[in-house]
């Protein structure tokens, strides 16, 4: 009996040359191969915005810098697909031109690159001049980026043109052309996983350190991180291709990047957007964050979409802070606990998580990067002197854990790094080790503070052991309405099979209340 040897198709993908293009697409080429047999080969096209890189790309006539070459030739039916980084896409495409799939996104945030020696004297400086070209970026970076760095509150941070591929820009950084620049993660992360272009990228980031800039503060541009793969809509193979590029097409990507495009769309689109927009997806919610300016108006928006329980009744909340933080405000505050520092003798090397302000005095000691739970810890630490590296930006331990498996952050750190993580002595983590900083105790409550928490019927928790100390003295409040943020504490009430209804931030959940 003769064995039939499938016939293979051979496409031709459509692709920039730069560096970066030329890696993200060998990486979608070897997954086209392995998931279709077929074979794929790159056709490199020269386009506009390679051509030019003297000047910001906002600043020049026309549109479709990076893309209008490509969709040419595949209009004239030369190459059979071309792949994208789906930011560069404008909101209106060609006709006769189809979005196949969209790929995968691992990350979708900006990262700050600065030289290990800058940061050692930030104390002394009073500027820093940091490398962009986009609006968004420059926009949110003048804005924010001093609250989040040593010594930031005597620095101006100032912004300054920089184009060019991945490479050059790193190279320029090298040459202190600038104090820091700012890069979009994904493509250094797809850089530093291809053997070929890690080489080079590990020559350049030797000496460097870097933040990763929280979403929250500082979102990412629409599509940031989607490779879009794309090839005619009339093709004369009734489907085939189309169905075989459908293949590697992630569907929580596409529900990501079909928001960030619709409002992308909403604030007019373009290269010269000064808005960062980014979605994301977790559990059963979609956490959408804006950030940037508008014809002079300034837009900050952070909020929740999804399905959610609602209380009968909003007449009075409990929030989980200290009363010092609600002083002047009609909120029920924190006074059944109250936190003490514990001092830590040193801490072990590798990585270390500061869980919340009380693990402040230990975080000097640190023996590799640190990372915060949230905005608040971050800032304080680096009023302190401390530089941050990242942060759980308030989505819990799995959010920083993908962050910290990052082989762009393996190069810089180096690789097996263990977690410890600074919170208090009860606390316990599916991902590093717990050292207690800070230990808890249960005051009484007088009678006038017994009397207020009982006539609340929301409650918002900072925490789920806040919660369970709470109603271990007073089990009248179990059957209130409960809400939380979206990271540990969420995931201790779905655990515990309680209903918590979830927010994007304390601020969101006033909003919510006093509506």
């Amino acid at each position: 009996m003769t064995n039939i040897v499938p016939v293979k198709n051979k496409y031709i993908i459509g692709t920039r040359g730069s560096l970066l293009a030329l890696t993200q697409c060998g990486q979608i080429k070897a997954e086209l191969e392995r998931v279709t047999g077929d074979e794929f080969e790159l056709k490199v096209i020269t386009t506009q915005g390679d051509q030019i890189v003297d000047k910001p790309l906002w600043q020049l006539e026309g549109k479709d810098f990076f893309t209008k070459e490509l969709d040419a030739e595949l209009l004239e039916e030369k190459i059979d697909l071309v792949v994208h980084s789906y930011k560069d896409l404008g909101s209106d495409r060609p006709e006769g031109i189809k979005l196949a799939a969209i790929t995968k996104r691992n990350y979708a945030q900006d990262i700050l690159l600065i030289k290990k020696e800058t940061v050692a004297k930030l104390g002394e400086m009073t500027e820093l001049i940091v490398g962009t070209s986009s609006p968004r970026r420059i926009v949110n970076t003048e804005a924010q980026l001093s609250k989040f760095i040593p010594n930031g509150s005597n620095i101006e941070v100032k912004t300054k043109m920089l184009r060019g591929n991945v490479n050059t820009r790193i190279g320029k950084l090298k040459d202190d052309q600038y104090d820091a620049i700012i890069l979009a993660m994904p493509g250094i992360e797809r850089l530093a996983i291809t053997q070929k272009s890690r080489i080079e990228l590990e020559a350049l980031l030797e000496g460097m350190t870097f933040m990763i800039m929280p979403q929250s503060e500082f979102p990412s541009a629409a599509s940031q991180g989607a490779l879009a793969i794309e090839c005619l809509e009339s093709r004369k193979d009734n489907g085939e291709l189309l169905e075989k590029l459908q293949r590697v097409q992630d569907k929580n990507t596409v529900s990501e990047i079909s928001r960030e495009r619709h409002s992308f769309a909403s604030y007019g689109g373009g290269c010269h957007l000064a808005v960062g927009i980014n979605v994301m997806k977790t559990g059963d919610y979609y956490l959408h964050v804006h950030r940037g300016s508008v014809d002079g108006k300034v837009i900050d928006e952070k909020q929740l979409e999804g399905s959610f329980p609602n209380p009968s009744a909003k007449t009075k909340a409990f929030i989980g802070l200290p009363a010092e933080k609600l002083e002047g405000q009609p909120y029920t505050p924190c006074w059944l606990l109250t936190k003490e520092e514990l001092e830590i003798q040193s801490l072990p090397a590798g990585d270390l998580l500061v869980a919340s302000r009380y693990g402040m005095l230990n975080a000097k000691k640190a023996n590799g990067a640190v990372f915060t739970s949230g905005i608040k810890t971050w800032q304080a630490l680096s009023s302190e002197g401390v530089w941050v590296h990242a942060s759980c930006d308030s989505l819990g331990e799995q959010y920083l854990e993908n962050i910290r498996k990052s082989v762009t952050l393996d190069i810089m750190l180096g690789d097996n790094r263990p977690l410890s993580i600074l919170t208090h002595e009860d606390s316990h983590s599916a991902y590093g080790v717990v050292i207690p900083s800070y230990s808890k105790d249960t005051l009484g409550l007088t009678n006038d503070q017994k009397e207020a928490l009982l006539a609340c019927d929301v409650f918002y928790w900072t925490s789920f052991t806040q919660y369970q100390s709470y109603v271990e003295q007073y089990p009248e409040i179990k059957d209130a309405f409960h809400c939380c943020g979206l990271g540990k504490t969420l995931e201790s009430f779905k655990a515990a099979n309680l209903s918590a209804r979830p927010f994007s931030s304390i601020t969101e959940f006033k909003t919510w209340f006093n509506k």
